[in-house]
């Protein structure tokens, strides 16, 4: 009765010739192929069973309809499912016995795969999709905020030859090829896109470049209701087709082995760079233009939530299994303020989002939000990231066993010995529980560290059982 959307029923019926006997296994297989049962119907024989065998199987079949409350149904074959349903052919005598054309004459009963097989079904998807909706799992899943880059020689050398980040960032092979480095280098449970929060911008108008040693630049900052209703919405087909072509061609790379991440900036961390003009330290021009001219901030934040809630479905369409949301500068405001100038195109997001793509599930990630766990949580996020600012065992009394959560290493752990990075890995661990728990760090990885380091990580994790 727990069996998931997208219902198969697979139906077998043998009859033996011997005891005119007939056997229905009937068998459900939900969406995940998880949750299986089993109804069994024997017919005893009887005399006029035997002297009418065959009008009495036509009868038989549509009282075991009836019984089981079923139309006729057209059944639908999964070759998946079905390699878990095998018949036996009777032991001895004609009821095993192929014919001239090739049909195997009657069988003596269905088997069904109880054990391993329904399990090499259910375990299938990668192991953070399976975490994430709550399913058993032997260890938590590992990826890391900014896995793609900086850190790794082998990047560094790409840079030699490809200087410019949005060239890298902007151009598949570049981006596939970067992405798939630490894949292959340490194996993560999460593949992420090799991108910038800032990607969608030129196609919203609003022109801007990564300049090296400097970082975003906006080239017209955004600071009035005129240069709000120059803003377009986004089109990603039209303006950022590279991101959907790596995500699709790292969905084939990668399969079952790994979940594929693709992220989006929320409105208010864009809405910094793009008043700001690039990136700020205290915030003072969008947040006085929150506080002073909230139509004006307002107007800004519905036009940019209306191209993320675009942007996050073009992805999950394109080939990601999972879409973080970076709001990486909420926390400037105190609660009260995140209240009303963040919060609300944050659950916008994630409400408009799973209208169409019920299934996705969205990672919502703020810096230093400490304060505003119980906050995000009120968007519905599937998955809320934590960053170093609480405690893992604070943050699951904080928003209970349910709640999905992600993280929360600290980044510069990874600078330490290997031993002190072994036991805040199993620290966090155990505090997070054995259920809905992803490793990562509370923040990017950082430049400069070592690579022996993150090897450690990712293995201590992926050696560790529950």
């Amino acid at each position: 009765r727990k069996a998931g959307n997208e219902l198969h029923l697979f139906t077998q019926l043998s009859f033996d010739s011997s005891c005119a006997g007939v056997l229905t296994t009937v068998v459900y297989i939900g969406r995940h192929l998880k949750h299986v049962q089993y109804l069994a119907l024997r017919l005893h024989r009887t005399d006029r069973l035997r002297r009418h065998r065959r009008h009495r199987h036509r009868c038989t079949m549509s009282a075991v309809a009836s019984a089981c409350g079923l139309a006729p149904p057209a059944l639908h074959r999964s070759t998946r499912a079905a390699n878990h349903i095998s018949s036996r052919r009777a032991a001895s005598g004609a009821g095993g016995r192929a014919t001239a054309g090739g049909a195997q004459g009657p069988l003596r009963a269905v088997q069904v795969d109880t054990s391993a097989a329904a399990e090499a079904v259910t375990s299938q998807d990668p192991l953070m999709l399976r975490t994430i909706r709550g399913e058993d799992v032997e260890r938590p899943p590992i990826w890391m905020m900014r896995q793609a880059g900086r850190y790794m020689k082998i990047y560094q050398d790409l840079c030699k030859k490809h200087p410019t980040f949005r060239e890298r960032s902007e151009t598949v092979e570049l981006a596939v090829e970067i992405s798939l480095q630490p894949w292959r280098a340490f194996q993560p449970d999460g593949v992420i896109l090799f991108s910038d929060i800032l990607t969608p911008l030129t196609g919203m108008n609003i022109p801007f470049d990564i300049v090296k040693g400097t970082g975003p630049i906006i080239m017209n900052p955004i600071r009035s209701m005129e240069d709000i209703r120059a803003i377009t919405r986004l089109d990603p087909d039209k303006s950022v087709p590279f991101v959907g072509k790596s995500l699709g061609l790292l969905r084939k790379e990668v399969g079952n082995n790994a979940t594929v991440i693709g992220f989006v900036g929320a409105p208010f961390t864009l809405a910094t760079y793009i008043v700001e003009g690039g990136t700020s330290s205290h915030y003072k021009v969008i947040k006085k233009m929150a506080f002073d001219s909230p139509q004006v901030y307002h107007a800004l934040l519905n036009s940019i939530t209306d191209s993320v809630i675009e942007y996050v479905k073009y992805q999950a369409d394109s080939g990601a299994q999972v879409v973080q949301i970076f709001d990486s500068w909420a926390s400037e405001f105190c609660p009260a303020d995140f209240d009303k100038f963040c919060l609300p195109y944050l659950t916008r997001i994630v409400t408009e989002v799973k209208v169409t793509h019920p299934d996705l599930p969205l990672i919502m990630y703020s810096s230093g939000s400490g304060g505003l766990l119980e906050r995000l949580a009120t968007t519905k996020a599937d998955v809320i990231a934590l960053d170093g600012t609480v405690d893992m065992a604070d943050a699951r009394a904080r928003l209970g066993a349910e709640q999905a959560v992600q993280g929360n290493l600290d980044p510069l752990a990874l600078f330490a010995n290997k031993d002190f990075i072994t036991a805040k890995l199993h620290d966090t661990i155990i505090k997070a529980g054995n259920k809905k728990h992803i490793i990562n760090l509370g923040h990017g990885v950082m430049q400069g560290t070592p690579e022996e380091n993150v090897a450690h990580f990712f293995k201590t994790v992926q050696d560790y059982r529950y």
